[in-house]
């Protein structure tokens, strides 16, 4: 397999105009004549990615010396509602993990089902949008490993998770994932940090870890998962909560 390093590749592709805008091209952004040029952009933006990062590359995996000191919480630290605070109440036994969609055999699995699947643990870098970088080990199961048990359709194209936490408004955070990103062996759905059951602050009971992914992608506190053939349906109909609010959806980074 290849090692693909997101910084290197971020800085390759800094240049595209699917990046500009997060990269703090804020005025232009407020034009009405530069966000369609972003979207005109954007197929070439991709085509441009699926070039430089084949699909068997993986982010680097380190080494449990290597692992960082203090790992920030990034985004929300606790969902704090009435529904997520009763299932940690009972330390999540009670929490079952719904996937559906355009898949041939819908599932409900408890924790402790996804713990008896196979498991994969790495211990990778985490590089958030926030500015910060730290590294952790995490233990999950393949969400490719999972994609194959409930079947998915043939005109299935994405994966939409929805999560427990909200913003001020009260809206649920979600986040989608295409199928190449689902599929690659380092993507799990994480039930442990550091040896020991995810914390609250780091998505309990589950979060998703795509390592190719800048952080914002991962979603923690994951609620249901759906698979599906559009984004268009779902929210705003740009892919994820983020999305929705002005970031590009991209993959693979």
């Amino acid at each position: 397999m290849k090692t693909l390093s997101r910084r290197g590749l971020l800085k390759r592709l800094l240049g595209s105009a699917g990046l500009l805008v997060l990269s703090g091209c804020d005025r232009l952004s407020q034009t009405r004549w530069f966000p369609p040029l972003l979207e005109t952009a954007e197929p070439v933006n991709r085509t441009l990615h699926h070039l430089l990062a084949h699909r068997d590359a993986v982010a680097r995996e380190f080494t449990e010396a290597d692992l960082s000191p203090r790992f920030p919480s990034n985004g929300t630290y606790d969902p704090d509602t009435p529904a997520y605070n009763l299932l940690r109440a009972s330390g999540f036994r009670d929490w079952q993990l719904e996937v559906g969609g355009a898949v041939e055999r819908p599932v409900r699995l408890s924790l402790a089902a996804l713990r008896a699947l196979p498991a994969r643990t790495q211990i990778t870098r985490h590089d958030c949008v926030e500015g910060w970088s730290a590294i952790a080990k995490w233990r999950g199961v393949r969400l490719g490993a999972l994609l194959e048990q409930v079947g998915p359709l043939p005109q299935a194209r994405y994966v939409m998770f929805f999560c427990f936490d909200r913003d001020g408004n009260g809206a649920h955070y979600y986040e989608s994932i295409d199928f190449e990103d689902a599929y690659h062996p380092q993507t799990i759905l994480a039930y442990e940090w550091n040896d020991e059951p995810l914390p609250v602050p780091y998505g309990a009971p589950l979060r998703l870890r795509v390592e190719r992914q800048l952080g914002y992608k991962m979603a923690k506190y994951i609620d249901r998962i759906e698979v599906v053939e559009s984004l268009k349906p779902f929210m705003g109909g740009k892919g994820g909560y983020w999305e929705d609010r002005g970031y590009e959806w991209y993959a693979g980074i």
